[in-house]
């Protein structure tokens, strides 16, 4: 807001005192200290956190009678603020919000000051309406300009493309073509493209980028809480620069299109460094392109944050306990295993233990842990790795993935000979590791006594804090009951050991003829009511009843039958007990569960 005159600040301070914001006494102790530092008595309200930056600028607004606009939660479509060009926004401080009555809506942090509104909307060529907003909400829109995509780089893309092709089509002629297609992808709006891709992905919470080539376009899509959604589509003359791009960063060849190609880079966002992984693979159409951000600063490895709970949680703990054998995790690609492995590290690390991992790549990099990059190039496999890293005197090893029969070998021996060992492994549920492990080549005696704790895993999109309750319909009810009907309780003298049991407070009774269910509230932000992952989990100790099985060579379906008997609550009932308690959905849990028996 532009500097008030004396009535007016004697307004906005009767109005907060009006409002109960102040106090006649608090107001008389900041004139005081404003007359003896100099300080402006208003700026003081906030520094001194009387009152927020939005109480001053909605009181301030309301005395000088302009309309004003919180925009703390604000999502502003990307058409909206091409309204606005980000240059004239950022200078005067002034946001676009939409257009009303063919004028364009905009908030000011000068919204009192006619002069300035007037010489903003002389400079866009367009009369305003305007609201007043606080700074941090005004920066907090600003900031929205670098995650979106601008649709008209799409046509600086297509004079680029159009460029790249006519030099390529020249060069044919003297053979310089690959010189030429690198220097111009690196001087063009394809690097600022290919820059702002990834700083949306980024920003946007997306573990993948897809860049894939159709007949006659290039279709971008992101990975956002594991929903893949389209968020740009290119001419299919953008594709050979653009993948050249990629490629020169990555240290690949440019003039290699035959054989997949893997590599990556790093990029800062925000202050933070985000490590690349590029796959690039020939497909019918040219070459596809898959980014894996691995961006791990605002990842918990705490495992009740993760998801873990009750019963799951404990025989965690328990078996972490252990000097030695064998913890694996399984699950799909993108499923959080590696996660669950640095969360059991966490939870053990210390300076009396020598942790040793030997992973590819390494995603987390955690202090007092000696961390090993795989490198096939050099040699240096998961089961090199592994037989180097046993000359190191660890007490626990951490092994990314066991994928061959060699490398199963010698994990089983390192827990035979004293170490704790985790590891991953690709199955569908808990119980299907012990026969992949049979598979691999394993005997079933040194399985039995080594595998102590087995984990699956998937991970499911949580609801957005803003959600409402409904009462589920006849199907959803009957779901539940299907599901959940051995475990809920009974009565209400039960129900307190069962939340206690489980590791979640207020479940309701089973057998009810409908539940109270949430959905998240659907923004742009929060896209179909979820922000965020958790995990659902499946976890089980290897008893002597399920070491008989194993030597018995049984299927998984006997082994994960045994399981339940013994307690083990599956994924599908896990996530059952989420939606029951506000975390997540059924949809959500019958989408990524819906093949786990119940």
């Amino acid at each position: 807001m532009s500097v008030l005159s004396a009535t007016t600040q004697k307004q906005v301070e009767e109005d907060l005192i009006e409002q109960g914001l102040l106090t006649d006494d608090q107001l008389d102790e900041l004139h005081e200290k404003s007359e003896k530092e100099g300080t402006p008595i208003l700026g003081m309200l906030v520094s001194d956190g009387l009152i927020t930056d939005e109480d001053l600028t909605r009181t301030t607004a309301k005395v000088a009678k302009v309309p004003y606009v919180n925009l703390s939660d604000a999502r502003i479509d990307s058409d909206v603020l091409a309204l606005l060009p980000q240059e004239i926004a950022e200078r005067y401080m002034a946001v676009p919000l939409g257009e009303m009555q063919h004028r364009l809506v905009v908030a000011m942090l000068d919204a009192d000051n006619v002069q300035a509104a007037d010489f903003l909307a002389n400079k866009i060529g367009r009369p305003l309406k305007v609201y007043a907003a606080s700074e941090a909400g005004i920066k907090r829109v600003l900031k929205q300009y670098g995650e979106r995509l601008d649709t008209r780089m799409v046509g600086d893309l297509k004079a680029t493309a159009d460029a790249v092709a006519g030099q390529e089509e020249a060069d044919k002629k003297t053979n310089a073509a690959q010189a030429n297609v690198q220097s111009i992808v690196q001087d063009s709006p394809i690097s600022k493209a290919l820059s702002t891709i990834m700083e949306y992905a980024a920003k946007n919470r997306a573990s993948d980028i897809h860049i894939e080539p159709l007949e006659k376009s290039l279709r971008i899509r992101a990975r956002i809480d594991g929903v893949l959604r389209e968020i740009m589509k290119l001419p299919k003359s953008t594709e050979a620069p653009l993948v050249s791009r990629i490629k020169i960063l990555s240290n690949l060849k440019i003039d290699e299109h035959r054989i997949p190609q893997d590599g990556g880079f790093a990029i800062m966002v925000d202050n933070h460094a985000i490590d690349l992984r590029i796959a690039i693979s020939p497909v019918v159409w040219g070459e596809q392109v898959v980014i894996r951000l691995l961006d791990k600063s605002g990842t918990s490895l705490n495992l009740a944050d993760m998801g873990y709970h009750g019963r799951a949680l404990r025989t965690i703990k328990e078996a972490l306990k252990q000097p030695n054998g064998m913890i694996l995790t399984s699950g799909p690609t993108g499923s959080g295993k590696s996660t669950s492995l640095y969360a059991l590290l966490n939870e053990i690390k210390s300076d009396s233990i020598n942790i040793v991992t030997l992973e590819d790549p390494v995603e987390y990099k955690m202090q007092g842990i000696n961390q090993i990059q795989v490198n096939a190039e050099v040699g240096l496999t998961f089961a090199n790795g592994l037989r180097s890293i046993l000359r190191q005197d660890p007490n626990v090893v951490m092994v990314g993935e066991i994928r061959d029969k060699e490398t199963a070998q010698l994990a089983v021996q390192a827990a035979l000979t004293g170490h704790l060992v985790f590891s991953t492994l690709h199955t569908n549920s808990a119980a299907g590791i012990l026969p992949r492990l049979l598979d691999m080549g394993i005997e079933p005696f040194l399985i039995a006594s080594t595998v102590h704790t087995v984990i699956g895993q998937r991970l499911v999109r949580r609801t957005s804090e803003q959600k409402e309750q409904y009462q589920s319909d006849k199907a959803e009810a009957a779901a539940v009951q299907a599901t959940l009907g051995n475990l809920l309780a009974k009565s209400d003298a039960d129900r307190i050991k069962v939340d206690q049991d489980l590791g979640y407070n207020n479940l309701p009774l089973g057998g009810q003829n409908a539940y109270t269910l949430f959905k998240g509230i659907d923004t742009p932000e929060t896209p179909g009511g979820y922000k965020g992952r958790m995990g659902l989990y499946e976890v089980f100790e290897i008893s002597e009843s399920i070491q008989d099985l194993i030597l018995k060579r049984s299927t998984s379906a006997e082994i994960q039958k045994q399981a339940r008997a013994e307690g083990m609550v599956t994924m599908r009932e896990d996530g059952y007990l989420k939606a029951l308690t506000g975390q997540t959905t059924l949809k959500e849990v019958n989408r990524v569960a819906a093949g786990d028996t119940a």
